[in-house]
């Protein structure tokens, strides 16, 4: 599995709501088949991924802590001289004071041979890029060699090593940590993180990166709200809050994203968030904005349904699951849903969506309730 195709699809194409009955947000989803990410390089000793910004200040000692504005969060900068990884070390919050990311960087290479553990894990792992750095402060051995970006995690968060030098003497330029949604604002491919290696923050060392790296076309302050949203919504800091979701979504917007699939999809979301927090009819206009920039999408479809079904209009909920199946027939939700609303009406059509659930879910265990709720229904159906 790649990682970094994973993390382009789970942020920027909408697919986590697709298995809700309504608009009301799922958690994050329990990834079978992880890659290996086994470590016994630990960097973030001082901090975890979701603390608050007053834990980290409980934990380092505040004299040695830089702080730096980051889009609408702030960066929390402990130089390689102080830190207990010998390495500069950021620590990136958003507005709410949440740990969204962390950066450790090596300018001049963290030699891995002591850490057999981490380089197994790397030696498993299929880069996600390669390329050339001209690494002139890395041992020469080291600099002769590629770099490759390697990518990894676990349900919730994204790991990446970039790493230099060959099987022989691996060596480390940098590492980030990041909850899943931030992970594409974190790549140690991006040029503001290349940028580090080149000027390290005690002047010392560093990497020639020229041409390399890359920047998102889309303001990084949408990308940044964007991000915000997923993490209130998706409860990947362990609580879901709506209210910050629908701030985020909306900041999102209104700075100005310039690719539609983005646009389409902060409005989608958008949208889910309203309906969370009972604005359904401001929610409906969210998701019709949201087809009139991208049509046919049929997540947007099915949860415009649920919204069309709260208000009370039954024939355009129907006509919306009708067409979320058609477009993508192993929907299961949409199945879902159009038995629903099929019961009252034709019951043999329900009972044929019914099954196509059941056969769509067979052994999800997240489905188990709605399973037996559906085995239930069918029970009744079937009655002579």
């Amino acid at each position: 599995m790649r990682f970094l195709q994973r993390q382009s699809l789970l942020i920027g194409a909408g697919l986590l709501f697709g298995l809700m009955q309504g608009c009301g947000g799922a958690p994050p989803p329990i990834r079978p088949n992880l890659p290996p990410s086994e470590s016994d390089l630990v960097l973030l000793t001082s901090a975890a991924l979701c603390d608050r910004k007053a834990d980290l200040s409980q934990k380092l000692p505040p004299a040695a802590l830089v702080t730096r504005s980051w889009g609408s969060g702030q960066e929390v900068v402990y130089p390689a001289a102080q830190s207990p990884s010998h390495g500069d070390e950021s620590y990136f919050f958003d507005e709410d004071g949440l740990l969204v990311g962390a950066v450790f960087s090596f300018p001049s290479g963290l030699d891995l041979q002591p850490y057999p553990v981490l380089r197994r894990t790397l030696s498993l792992l299929k880069p996600s890029r390669e390329f050339y750095l001209n690494a002139a402060h890395v041992a020469a051995k080291a600099n002769m060699a590629g770099s490759a970006l390697f990518e990894t995690g676990d349900e919730r968060t994204t790991f990446a090593y970039l790493v230099t030098g060959d099987r022989d003497r691996p060596m480390l330029l940098m590492a980030t940590f990041t909850i899943d949604p931030y992970a594409k604002l974190f790549s140690p491919y991006r040029r503001e993180f290349l940028s580090r290696l080149k000027q390290p923050a005690d002047g010392k060392g560093g990497v020639k990166t020229d041409s390399q790296g890359s920047e998102d076309k889309d303001p990084f302050v949408s990308l940044q709200q964007f991000a915000r949203g997923q993490t209130a919504q998706l409860a990947y800091c362990r609580e879901k809050n709506y209210e910050i979701a629908a701030d985020a979504y909306r900041k999102a917007i209104t700075s100005g994203f310039t690719n539609k699939v983005w646009l389409a999809e902060a409005h989608h979301r958008l949208g889910v968030a309203l309906d969370a927090t009972g604005q359904v009819q401001q929610a409906k206009a969210e998701m019709l904005q949201s087809l009139a920039i991208r049509p046919n999408i049929p997540e947007v479809l099915n949860n415009l349904g649920t919204l069309h079904r709260k208000l009370g209009d039954k024939a355009a909920a129907m006509s919306l699951f009708e067409k979320a199946v058609v477009l993508r027939p192993n929907y299961a939700m949409a199945r879902y849903n159009l038995a629903e609303a099929y019961e009252p009406v034709n019951p043999k059509r329900a009972i044929a969506e019914y099954e196509t659930f059941l056969a769509l879910v067979e052994g999800l265990p997240e489905e188990e309730g709605r399973i037996a709720r559906v085995t239930e229904r069918l029970k009744v159906l079937k009655k002579p």
